[in-house]
């Protein structure tokens, strides 16, 4: 399979008109260097076949593919587009968990794929050129809040569907957005518990800074309080910061029991390495992370993350046969030195989540539009690498796994704590609004979902039928 219609004549694959379209918005936006091939420009990539499903004359359903594989996400947002370019390989070729079939009822999935360069801006104007020029069905992106933000009003505007893998903030519930990432409930909530039983209840909090860290630490704040703990520090630090000797100083002043930590992207190798040297260790204080996965510990080093820990609903150690099956397709395809990840494991199964109700919608004959796939991905439900989990069918979030590693020498996690199944998703904070959940009375409603029902919310559990 091959990427639409794009021309071999041009920086990584994109066409010379669409790298001028790009470039001008890079230019519009004053975000990204001259449209020349040295610079950084956002830029179409390529799909592993050699002829698209519509050039050897099968009829193909067009999926945006938007990640930035340059900029600086690009360090555990590049994953997401290699798992993402797994499950569709998979789909198309009768393989891994679509093993039996091929394609969707006949139809191959091709793949639109832009890179917005880290840039949140970016993200907004290609999703615009993705639903509008490109026709696509749906689209699979986005990492941060920020670039999430930046495209909801144009998916919500034009009625199209965003699938989004990553563990966010919470605090939203849209019809135009299918959330496999975890909620609130599913990362932060047994999180803070954990850290105050085993590390004591001063935390000190950091993060990049926009809008996931301080809301997830604003969320993670209210949770120490009322766990009867102590806030002894918030720092935030520039998206892409490299140099954090300043706020590890203030660590010292404050002695805390424990680090929250919040920091995305090139910042993370840059952060452990330097409290390390700087002579703190995961003994000393340890860090409780949630952006921090094995690509980050990668890029470090694990001797600079050994003894830290992650709150995720994924590592690359769980142990299902699903996982074991995942992990060698994965290094099969991208390399043997190459490791799974949360987010990457989100993508994965948001993919197929999506084939599935493609699928769905076939069988019932109806015509796939925005309306008939949000309709039929309500309810999925998909045995992934952490386990069985659903897309729950009233707030459109994921039953998920919470999860708790501890990183070990090796750079793999020793996983300390697990549920003993999916958690139903709660989108609203708990901490912070009291009751608050969200439900879409039907498919298309697309009015204000929330409920507000004043009463503490129940832990459920996803029960496998």
């Amino acid at each position: 399979m091959k990427k639409i219609n794009r021309s071999n004549d041009a920086l990584n694959g994109i066409t010379r008109r669409r790298f001028i379209q790009y470039g001008s918005l890079a230019a519009a936006t004053s975000i990204v260097a001259a449209c020349t091939p040295t610079a950084t420009t956002p830029t179409t990539t390529g799909a592993t076949s050699s002829t698209s499903p519509a050039a050897s004359g099968a009829k193909g359903i067009k999926v945006g593919v938007m990640y930035s594989t340059t900029g600086t996400i690009a360090i555990v947002e590049k994953s997401l587009q290699d798992a993402t370019f797994l499950a569709i390989d998979q789909i198309n070729e009768g393989t891994g968990p679509w093993a039996g079939k091929k394609g969707i009822d006949g139809q191959m999935i091709e793949k639109v794929v832009v890179n917005p360069d880290s840039n949140w801006d970016l993200y907004n104007q290609m999703s615009k050129r993705l639903i509008d020029e490109d026709k696509v069905v749906c689209v699979l992106g986005c990492y941060t809040s920020a670039s999430r933000k930046s495209v909801l009003p144009v998916f919500e505007e034009k009625d199209s569907l965003l699938y989004y893998p990553v563990y966010y903030e919470g605090n939203e519930c849209s019809s135009n957005v299918i959330y496999t990432g975890a909620a609130p409930n599913q990362q932060i909530t047994d999180s803070i518990p954990y850290c105050i039983k085993n590390f004591g209840k001063k935390g000190f909090f950091i993060g990049s800074d926009y809008i996931y860290p301080k809301e997830s630490n604003r969320i993670a704040k209210a949770e120490l309080v009322n766990g009867g703990g102590e806030v002894v520090g918030d720092e935030y630090a520039a998206l892409g910061t490299t140099e954090f000797i300043t706020i590890i100083n203030k660590i010292k002043q404050a002695k805390p029991n424990f680090i929250l930590s919040n920091l995305v992207g090139d910042s993370i190798p840059a952060f452990y390495k330097q409290l390390k040297d700087a002579g703190i260790t995961s003994k000393d204080i340890p860090i409780m992370a949630f952006p921090t996965t094995e690509e980050e510990i990668q890029a470090m080093g694990p001797e600079f993350a050994e003894g830290h820990y992650s709150s995720f609903n994924y590592f690359q150690t769980v142990d299902t046969p699903e996982n074991k099956a995942f992990v060698e397709q994965f290094k099969a395809k991208f390399g043997k030195e190459r490791v799974t990840n949360g987010v990457m494991e989100a993508a994965y199964i948001q993919t197929f989540f999506m084939a599935q109700a493609m699928e769905k919608v076939a069988k019932e004959k109806k015509a796939l539009n925005t309306s008939s796939l949000r309709e039929a991905t309500r309810g999925q439900v998909f045995k992934a690498p952490q386990g069985t989990v659903k897309v729950d069918p009233d707030n459109y979030h994921s039953y998920l796994y919470s999860r708790i590693g501890k990183w070990k020498a090796d750079g793999q996690a020793e996983i300390v704590f697990a549920t003993k199944a999916a958690v139903k998703p709660i989108p609203w904070s708990q901490a912070l609004y009291k009751g608050r959940t969200c439900v879409h009375k039907t498919p298309d409603d697309r009015s204000n979902s929330n409920v507000e029902t004043k009463k503490d919310l129940p832990v459920e559990f996803l029960k496998e039928t």
